[in-house]
Parts: C-alpha cells; structure tokens; sequence
C-alpha cells in the first residue's frame, strides 16, 4: 500500500532492537521506512478520532439541550433521560473515538476491540443505574410520606439498584476477557438461595417496610388499631416499626407482622358514625311514644358538628321501649366525639323530663296469682 508517497514497509523491523544507546541511530536508519510509515498512520488515525470525539460531545450537547427544553412535570422522562445521557463520561467517547478511527484505518483492531467493549459496558451499567435511580426517586418523592423513611427507602433501593446492575457488567466484563463465568454464576446463584433462606426473616420484613412506605397505609402519627393493640406510630423503620400505646409504653412490631394484621387507621377517618340507644319505661302514654323519635332528632341536630341519619323506634325490650337513633360527627377527633355525645345526652335528658318522659332500667314486676293467707299469731307456750 502506498500512504502519501510512501512504499509499505516490511511487516517486521529489521534486526534486533540494539542492547546500548550506540546501536539505536543504526537501528533507526534501517527502520526508518517503518517507523515513518506507522507515524503517519497514528497522526491520521489521532486526527480521526479526534473529529469523532468532537462530534459525538456535539451530539451529547444537543440532544442535552432538547431533553432539558421542557421543565413540566409531564416531560419527566425527557428529565431522567436527560440525567443519564449527562452521566456520560469523556473517556468513553475518546476510547470509541480512537477505536472506530482504528477500524477504519485498519491498524490496532484486536486489542482497541476489547477496550472498546469494556468501555461501552461501563458507560453501559452508568447509564443504567443513573436511569433507574432517578426512575425510582422520582416515583417515590411524587407519593406523600415521612421524608426520614422515605430517604431511607431510596437509599436502600438505589443500593440494591447499583448491586444488581454492577454484577451484571462485571460478570460481562469477564466474560470479554474470555473468562468462562458459567461455574461463576452457577455458584452465586446456590450462594443467593442460601442466603435468601437464611435470612428469609430480614428480607420479609425490609420488603414489608417499602411496601409500607410506598404503599402508605398509614404514615408516622397515625392511629391505627391492629389486633389487640392501637396506638399512634412513631416510626416505621427497616425491620420494625414503634407505635405508642395510650397507656404509654411503646410497642415494637416486625413490619411483615403488621401488614399480615387487619389495621384500622382512624387518622383516615373524615367522619364518625355513631349508633346509640335509650329505652323509656312501658307506662309511657302512646302520643308522646310518637314524638319521641323527633326529640331525638331535634337533640341530636341542636348540637354542631353533627347530622341526623335516622331515628326509629326500634324493638319491644324486656324492660324498655327501644330506641335507636344514627348520626355522624362531621370530626374524625375521638375527643369532639365524646363532647358532641355528651351535649346530646343532656338535651335528650333535658327534654325529657320537660315532656315528663321516664327513661327505663331494667325492672322485673311479678305478678302473684290469688290471695296470701297470713296465720295469726299463737300465743307463747306456758
């Protein structure tokens, strides 16, 4: 091949490479067809690569731009992207810059080859996990919880994120280099499923804890009841999670024990529905049996932050006239509850004793067939 005026040297040097400096101008002169011919091969294939260089940054540059032009929330895809394709590294566009310029001349192919792929599995795993992290963080931070758990959470999936994805690039790494990596994996893989077994416990529970902070069914300060228990949540950690007692201790539960539990959040209560009865006594006269159901309903639409569902008079008693009235307390405060209840009880009572109305207790009256015979009285014995 002739380059620039040049006739293609011998494949190989002449002669041995000189042992002392005084054999090197000897060496060069009978070389020197070689050396000029790879010096203006390295120039070209330098100047090659650095025009791809300068393309492809170009290239990043704008596409950079375009993703980043629209900052609505809608383009969040535009945005990770965005984070990633800027997670690029200029070492990766020189390393392919420098093997398409010697693949196109034809010189250094082999080992360029092998360097070129490791570079573009790295830049490869870099561009991964910035996707899926931001992927993820932007996903989590959308859903309202507890920032302190939430930054725990992210943290520990952006690890789990980074370890699988490195794992993957690091056994293809090896396989590159021509590592048989098949009793490799074989043997991680036996070792994932005994330490999976191992600590079967932890993993249930640090799952259980993302379930409940992404999926929220309840949030730090919360009252929840779940089995014999209730109190307000104070934390809700990576194994376990503390809840305060109304008696004031503090009760710790496995986070894969709470969500197999049936929870009653009452902090998602918007309004109460409360059902309560009364009985009034059998001599109570018919006309006034009758309006009771409306005194009900006045005593109850007499107080705030209550509405009046239905009162009925419900059921003959053993005792007792049934009534039984259904209102809502427009509060979820158990407190104001107990304050809108109370103000009932005493206009019901205050209303009744105006209408000479008598509440009923359980009473028993026996009815005693034919007449008693007393015996006189004997006199005393002599």
């Amino acid at each position: 091949m002739n380059l620039f005026g040049l006739d293609t040297p011998p494949a190989q040097p002449a002669g041995k490479l000189p042992q002392d400096f005084a054999g090197w101008p000897a060496w060069i002169q009978a070389n020197w067809s070689l050396i000029l011919y790879w010096a203006v091969w390295v120039a070209v294939a330098l100047g090659v690569a650095i025009v791809l260089y300068a393309v492809m940054v170009r290239i990043r540059n704008r596409l950079l731009k375009y993703l980043r032009s629209d900052t609505d929330d809608s383009a969040i895809w535009r945005t990770v992207l965005a984070n990633a394709l800027e997670n690029t590294w200029r070492l990766f566009f020189a390393v392919v810059a420098i093997y398409c310029a010697t693949e196109l001349l034809g010189i250094l192919a082999w080992p360029m080859r092998e360097i070129a792929v490791a570079a573009v599995l790295v830049q490869s795993g870099l561009w991964l996990v910035t996707f899926l992290t931001q992927l993820f963080s932007w996903y989590a931070r959308r859903r309202p919880a507890d920032q302190a758990s939430l930054a725990n959470a992210i943290s520990l999936v952006n690890i789990i994120i980074r370890t699988a994805v490195w794992s993957v690039v690091v056994l293809a790494l090896l396989s590159n280099i021509g590592v048989d990596i098949t009793a490799l994996v074989a043997g991680l893989g036996i070792g994932g499923i005994a330490i999976g077994l191992a600590a079967q416990g932890i993993f249930s529970d640090l799952f259980a804890s993302l379930s409940i902070i992404f999926d929220r069914p309840f949030v730090r300060g919360d009252f929840v009841v779940f089995g014999d228990s209730m109190g307000t949540i104070e934390n809700v950690g990576i194994k376990s999670t503390r809840i305060r007692s109304l008696s004031g201790e503090q009760i710790v539960i496995s986070n894969a024990n709470l969500l197999q539990s049936t929870i009653h959040n009452y902090q998602r209560l918007y309004q109460r529905r409360i059902v309560f009865s009364l009985g009034v006594t059998y001599q109570t006269p018919v006309e006034k049996v009758r309006r009771i159901p409306q005194i009900m309903r006045d005593s109850i639409e007499a107080v705030e932050k209550t509405r009046c569902d239905r009162c009925h008079f419900k059921e003959f008693g053993d005792s007792a006239l049934t009534y039984e009235a259904v209102y809502f307390v427009l509060d979820p405060d158990y407190n104001i509850y107990m304050d809108v209840q109370q103000a009932i009880n005493f206009e019901l009572m205050t209303r009744f004793e105006r209408e000479k109305i008598d509440f009923a207790y359980p009473t028993r009256t026996l009815m005693i067939s034919g007449g008693l015979s007393v015996a006189p009285p004997q006199p005393a014995a002599q």
